[in-house]
C-alpha cells in the first residue's frame, strides 16, 4: 500500500508541475470578451464559407447548362448551313426535320441525314429553276437602252470638259430619268 500511496503522490506532483509549466511556457490566457468576439468572427467566417460555396456550385451548375445550351445552338446552326447550302426551301421545318431524325439515330452524321431527307421529303429543297421576278406595274415605265447612252454621254462630256453648263445637263437628264 505504500508504494500504491507513493506512486499516486509521484504523478500527482508531475501532472501538477506539467500544468504549471504549460501555463507558463505557451498558452496565453486571453480576456473573456475578446474571446467571445473572436468565436463570432469564426462564426461568420464559417458561414460566409458556405454561402461562397454554394454560390460557386450555383455557378458551376449554370455554367454547364449554359454551355450545353451553346452547343445545342451551335450544332443547330451548323445543320441549317448545310440545309441551305443542300437548297432546302423550308428550312425550319427542315431543321426540325432532320434534328428528329438525329436525334432517333444518335451516330447518324447530318450530311446523311440531309441527304435522306433530299430523298424522302423532296418538296424541302428546291429545284434549280430560277424564282421568276414579278412582272412590273402598268404604271412603271421601263428603262429605255437610249436614256442610258444619253446619260452616259452627258456623264462623260461632264467629267471630261468639267464645266459647270455640261454637269448641269447631265443632273437635269438624270433626275428626269432616274
Amino acid at each position: 500500500m505504500e508504494t500504491q500511496e507513493i506512486l499516486s503522490q509521484s504523478t500527482g506532483r508531475l501532472t501538477a508541475e506539467s500544468i504549471e509549466t504549460e501555463q507558463t511556457e505557451g498558452v496565453k490566457l486571453v480576456p473573456v470578451a475578446e474571446s467571445i468576439r473572436y468565436r463570432k468572427r469564426a462564426q461568420n467566417a464559417e458561414k460566409k464559407i458556405e454561402d461562397l460555396s454554394e454560390q460557386l456550385a450555383r455557378a458551376q451548375e449554370q455554367s454547364e447548362q449554359l454551355s450545353g445550351q451553346l452547343s445545342d445552338i451551335l450544332a443547330e446552326q451548323k445543320l441549317m448551313h448545310k440545309l441551305i447550302s443542300a437548297g432546302a426551301v423550308d428550312i425550319e421545318s427542315a431543321v426540325l426535320l432532320a434534328k428528329a431524325r438525329m436525334k432517333d439515330d444518335a451516330d447518324a452524321d447530318s450530311d446523311d441525314v440531309i441527304e435522306q431527307l433530299k430523298k424522302d421529303k423532296q418538296f424541302l429543297f428546291g429545284g434549280s429553276e430560277e424564282i421568276a421576278a414579278a412582272a412590273k406595274t402598268a404604271g412603271a415605265k421601263e428603262r429605255s437602252t437610249s436614256v442610258h447612252t444619253i446619260l452616259e454621254r452627258a456623264a462623260k462630256k461632264a467629267a471630261t470638259t468639267g464645266n459647270r453648263a455640261d454637269l448641269h445637263e447631265y443632273l437635269k437628264l438624270r433626275r428626269n430619268y432616274l
